[in-house]
């Protein structure tokens, strides 16, 4: 009973703060006027054929070994998450192992909470280096995650979030991707391609939730992954970028 009334008080405040704060979705530098790839760590996947300078490349925590293992030395735009810079388990030890020395674009950190000079020195503990860094809270999320799917989503839970890499899908459609091209995300997946701890993941159904979503709101989102587009009925890239549908600010 004190359980539920825990959850249920939980609930109530993010949904007050959620309305309070009127936030929302993060933004890109610019508006994206191309194809965007994102790339995830699940153990498989595939840079598309017709890859070249029109596409745009997010990364998530670690993926970042999978685009410089295909030659792209500094992705546009990485998104990683809080934990991944302090923390002591292994795959937040791995992905600041592969980062190491490494640079991007702009790094969005999420739900970092211990302000601009401290993120900035844990940066520096690994020597991970950006062009322009920014800071997301879990109420930007809410209303990324709200404006494009339309599913409200608080975030309770390891469960009842999305993974970083469909918040980047989110993130590519609002910014007006004209196509968005997911490779390494996986829901069905267990592990990652930097490390062989096999972990599972904790988004399964709410990252399949999403995705199938905006399959079926008719956004142009895509896998070069042919295990992926049977589990979920995503439609493989052939290169051919549908019109943007626009849902965020250009």
């Amino acid at each position: 009973m004190s359980e539920t009334l825990a959850e249920a008080t939980k609930l109530l405040f993010r949904k007050l703060k959620y309305l309070l704060r009127r936030s929302t979705p993060p933004t890109a530098p610019t508006c994206f006027d191309g194809p965007v790839l994102v790339v995830g760590s699940a153990p498989v996947s595939h840079l598309p054929a017709d890859f070249d300078d029109r596409f745009r490349v997010i990364t998530i925590n670690g993926s970042q070994a999978v685009t410089k293992a295909w030659g792209i030395d500094v992705p546009d735009i990485t998104l990683m998450q809080r934990r991944q810079l302090d923390g002591t388990n292994t795959n937040a030890q791995h992905v600041r192992r592969v980062l190491k020395g490494e640079r991007t674009g702009v790094l969005y950190v999420l739900l970092w909470r211990e302000g601009r000079k401290r993120l900035e020195q844990q940066l520096e503990t690994f020597d991970y280096r950006y062009a322009d860094l920014r800071i997301v809270n879990r109420y930007e999320r809410i209303a990324l995650i709200e404006k494009v799917s339309g599913i409200k989503m608080f975030e309770l839970d390891a469960y009842s979030k999305c993974s970083n890499g469909v918040i980047a899908v989110l993130f590519a459609l609002y910014n007006g991707a004209s196509a968005v091209i997911i490779t390494g995300i996986n829901p069905n997946s267990a592990g990652h391609i930097y490390n062989d701890a096999n972990l599972s993941r904790s988004h399964v159904q709410t990252d399949s939730e999403v995705l199938l979503r905006l399959l079926e709101k008719g956004f142009p989102v895509y896998t070069t992954d042919p295990e992926v587009s049977k589990s979920l009925g995503m439609p493989l890239w052939d290169g051919k970028a549908e019109a943007r549908k626009a849902v965020g600010t250009s």
